[in-house]
């Protein structure tokens, strides 16, 4: 026999990525509890119990203790914050750092082999406290921000209500106990309000409506089967969020009671199967791959150009000793020893910016993320939606508005003795928002007859008091309000344009079209019929003396259909306008939800989003992953996904070479959320969808998104800056070391040169995060691109080398510095110009427009990159002068200086043109 079981060897085979194994796992998991909730759902109540073996009065405290030992805590598996020190110690894991660490100590090793003959090389010192701060800034913001998250994790309901038993044959008592002590097998009741605390299989319910959004996506509370008169199971279902009779962890009670016995716990629930898989290492975003490969790009430059550096100065010189000094010292100066740091305090700064905002930023490099992204999966019940439901329409059967239905729904919801639901609720609230008046001195409660399942109506009896102007005194007036269908059913007659005509078959297909399209459009439509009865010969009559009997299920008959309410969940004011302000800044959205395709196709046109063709879950699982990603290219609106397909989808997009953003706050989004590149979730989703987000909204401001990407684009922006004017300038200064020691007989700056320059160079960058970058820029996505790097390098970087050759032939012929005996000269002379020309040039790289004429950089780098050029020029003037091994200029020196300079930068402005024409790009 084929084992057709599905495993997570089957579903991601040996030589699949770690990823995949890890949603193949979630896969798994989530439909062997599907399947194992099904069974229990197609069971008899009483097969159920003798399965897990409890009875209907409870479990004995001490059987309890026992099976709470055997299955452990009822809590699901969830992601803890790591330790502080394992956290200061991945703070640290980053290519680059790992390089400065290994200069680092060769550099300590040199001076230690040296210590009796050299001083301190500063150098040491200087590379460790970049490498402590950088990793400091990092640890500390992301803690920070860890901790935040954690006081954020919502403490609902810690309670529920059990029976049990003190021994064999005691009477059960109902008892609060803490839900992480709930066991298969325990008897829970549950009333409004209730959050549930395991997966239970109803064994007795009424009028149970239950919240589902959490798991389905669904906005409206789903009602489950009233299992009062027979439980024999129902049909079997692959979907155990649709069972009837069935109550899962983490949904919630919004009214009605029930009774249901505990068939799974902790990891075992549903639930519990979908966050099980999600805790544990998380997935590279596409920071993390950019990161990756542009400092290995940087890192294969160093490892070429340093032996090169190092032969050419042993062979010409002959002191290899020296050579491998400076070939260390331009081993430091071609490293972007700041990009560590530069990166860490880019993000921290915008993770302060956004906290201002009201958003915590869990992961540092989240910020990037939402700057490269170019794709938002979203989901629609509490993300786009106010996750409320509120009457849009009052209609009458010709779907025009009409305040007589309004009035009468009104008067139902108002005086019916039970718990309002939702749709009873959204009734009165428009009532009282349009200032709608209904006296309640008009009418008097006679009966009701409450909302059941079976029936699902409900109908109110009332008199019509004197002040009513009723036409016929002594007349009590029934309104019923319930399901389309079953309203319509009981139906004789309607009102039309204030007339009662006959109900004939061709109006009733009319009137039911009339519904159906309201239907389509994403509504939740209920009828409103009335029936007049006379009050002194109520229609039920109990045989004994005529005396009248309440009124029954049995009176709601010949009814006159007067019209519909339609009810909907809609849509955030401010959706639109994000959506709108997301597009513009070149992010597709796309929603992805578990709710079915009429509400969510509604709720996308009432924000702005074109639908086309709506893809179901159903759908999805039938494609394989060539065939979704094909499908994801063109699809705007995914429904009644479950949160496998939803993490399907997240990896299609990715693997089609987006960066993916999702925002959602469901347990069904969990697995999207940790897949994606940025995961963003709000304060008061459930806890598992906060843990695996990388950013919570602290308010529902959709705004807030479009903000942060902005912020994520100037971080990126800032980032790829410093790259890029510290590559390109340290590319150029390497190939002017060769020249120079090809030709020249002697050192053409010294190793401590190169590591002054390389220090002051590097201080004018710490204000890099302070920079503005210009609007033009702010309008696309931007992600990492090694390749665009390496030809920025090779396009920029030897202009320089063109002035540095330009200054060594100056100082050779016009100012002498032509012999071994002149070299501190000529040292001095082309550090001045080395460091002045590579900040300069900082002002030329920052933006593709003309500087300082139609983009100036932001006063901390005017200020920064202004005091290190004037530390340049002091420098060979300073007392620190001898030490350095430099002397003096002459002050004809600085007129070619100030020609030189002028000159590069002019230059650069048309390379800069040249580039942007030739490969449509910049920073």
């Amino acid at each position: 026999m084929t084992d057709t079981t599905l495993t997570p060897q089957k579903l991601a085979p040996p030589g699949r990525g770690r990823r995949d194994r890890k949603a193949a796992e979630l896969e798994t998991r989530t439909r062997a509890a599907g399947e194992r909730l099904a069974r229990y759902s197609s069971l008899p109540g009483s097969q159920v119990l003798q399965d897990v073996r409890a009875t209907v009065q409870g479990l004995r405290h001490d059987e309890a203790a026992h099976r709470l030992e055997r299955h452990g805590a009822n809590v699901v598996a969830h992601e803890r914050a790591p330790r502080w020190f394992t956290q200061l110690a991945k703070a640290f894991v980053n290519p680059f750092i790992a390089v400065l660490v290994a200069l680092d100590l060769v550099m300590l090793w040199q001076w230690l082999r040296a210590a009796g003959d050299e001083p301190f090389d500063p150098g040491i010192a200087i590379l460790a406290t970049m490498v402590l701060v950088s990793g400091a800034l990092r640890f500390w913001q992301e803690y920070r921000s860890g901790r935040s998250a954690a006081a954020l994790r919502a403490l609902v309901t810690t309670t529920t209500a059990v029976q049990r038993r003190a021994g064999r044959g005691e009477r059960p008592t109902t008892v609060e106990i803490p839900m992480d002590q709930v066991v298969p097998g325990d008897i829970v009741r549950l009333a409004a309000g209730d959050l549930v605390p395991a997966d239970l299989r109803l064994l007795t319910a009424k009028d149970l409506m239950v919240g589902q959004a959490a798991l389905s996506g669904e906005s409206l509370p789903v009602a489950k089967a009233d299992t009062r008169t027979h439980d024999y199971g129902q049909s079997a279902t692959t979907d155990p969020v649709e069972a009837d009779n069935l109550c899962l962890m983490g949904t919630t009670v919004t009214s009605g009671t029930a009774t249901g016995v505990v068939v799974a716990t902790g990891s075992d629930t549903y639930f519990g199967s979908m966050a099980g898989s999600l805790v544990g290492e998380r997935p590279q975003t596409s920071f993390d791959t950019g990161v990756r490969k542009v400092s290995f790009l940087l890192i294969r430059f160093m490892l070429v150009m340093v032996p090169v550096v190092f032969a050419v100065n042993g062979f010409t010189k002959g002191d290899w000793d020296e050579a491998f000094m400076f070939a260390l010292a331009v081993a430091v100066g071609l490293t972007p020893e700041m990009l560590p740091m530069v990166v860490t305090t880019n993000l921290a700064r915008g993770a302060v910016a956004m906290s201002r905002r009201k958003v915590v930023v869990k992961r540092l490099n989240a910020i990037q993320n939402l700057g490269a992204m170019d794709v938002l999966c979203t989901d629609k019940t509490g993300t786009l939606t106010e996750d409320r439901i509120v009457l849009d329409r009052y209609l009458d059967v010709r779907g025009q508005e009409d305040t007589e239905v309004l009035e009468h729904a009104y008067l139902n919801a108002h005086f019916q003795t039970g718990l309002r639901n939702l749709m009873d609720q959204a009734v009165i609230d428009r009532v009282l928002e349009a200032e709608e008046v209904v006296v309640d001195a008009r009418f008097t409660m006679v009966d009701e007859i409450p909302f059941d399942f079976a029936r699902r109506r409900m109908s109110v009896v009332l008199n019509r008091n004197s002040l009513a102007a009723a036409p016929e005194p002594g007349e009590h007036i029934m309104i019923t309000k319930g399901a389309v269908e079953e309203v319509l059913a009981l139906c004789t007659h309607m009102t039309d344009r204030g007339q009662c005509v006959e109900l004939t078959d061709e109006l009733r297909r009319e009137v039911t079209r009339t519904a159906e399209d309201h239907n389509r459009q994403g509504l939740r439509v209920l009828a409103v019929a009335t029936r007049t009865l006379p009050a002194e010969l109520p229609h039920s009559l109990n045989g004994m003396g005529g005396a009248p009997m309440v009124y029954t299920a049995a009176d709601e008959a010949e009814l006159t259909l007067i019209g519909f309410l339609a009810f909907l969940d809609p849509p955030k004011a401010d959706a639109a306008q994000a959506l709108q302000a997301l597009a513009d800044k070149g992010v597709t959205v796309k929603v992805v939800t578990g709710d079915n395709e009429l509400v969510a196709a509604r709720v996308c046109a009432d924000v702005g989003i074109d639908v086309g063709e709506v893809v179901t879950g159903t759908r999805i699982d039938r494609l394989d992953d060539d065939e979704l990603r094909a499908l994801v290219r063109t699809t705007t609106l995914f429904a009644k996904t479950n949160p496998v397909q939803k993490a399907r989808i997240v990896r299609a997009l990715q693997a089609e070479g987006h960066t993916v953003g999702f925002l959602g706050d469901g347990i069904n989004d969990a697995a999207a959320l940790r897949d994606a590149d940025v995961g963003i979730s709000v304060d008061t989703a459930v806890d598992i969808a906060k843990e695996s987000a990388d950013i919570i909204l602290l308010e529902k401001d959709l705004m807030v998104l479009e903000q942060g990407v902005e912020q994520g684009r100037t971080t990126f922006g800032n980032t790829i800056k410093y790259i890029k004017m510290t590559a390109s300038s340290n590319f150029g200064n390497v190939f002017s070391v060769l020249v120079a020691s090809a030709f020249i007989p002697f050192q053409p700056m010294l190793a401590i040169h190169l590591l002054v320059q390389n220090l002051a160079y590097d201080i004018s960058q710490l204000a890099t995060p302070w920079d503005r970058m210009d609007p033009d820029y702010l309008r696309k996505p931007r992600t990492w691109d090694a390749k665009g790097i390496a030809r920025f390098m090779l396009c920029v970087g030897p202009i320089s080398s063109v002035f540095d050759i330009t200054t060594f032939l100056v100082m050779w012929h016009v100012f002498g510095a032509d012999s071994e005996a002149h070299q501190t000269l000529f040292q001095s002379g082309w550090f001045v110009e080395g460091l002045l020309s590579q900040t300069l040039v900082v002002h030329m790289i920052r933006t593709r427009r003309i500087p300082f004429v139609q983009s100036r950089a932001s006063a901390p780098v005017l200020v920064m990159t202004a005091l290190v050029m004037a530390f340049g020029v002091f420098l060979p003037f300073s007392p620190l002068a001898h030490a350095l091994s430099m002397e003096p200029l002459p002050m004809a020196y600085f007129p070619w200086l100030i020609g030189i300079l002028l000159t590069y930068c002019a230059l650069t402005q048309v390379v800069k043109t040249w580039y942007i024409r030739r490969f449509s790009t910049w920073l």
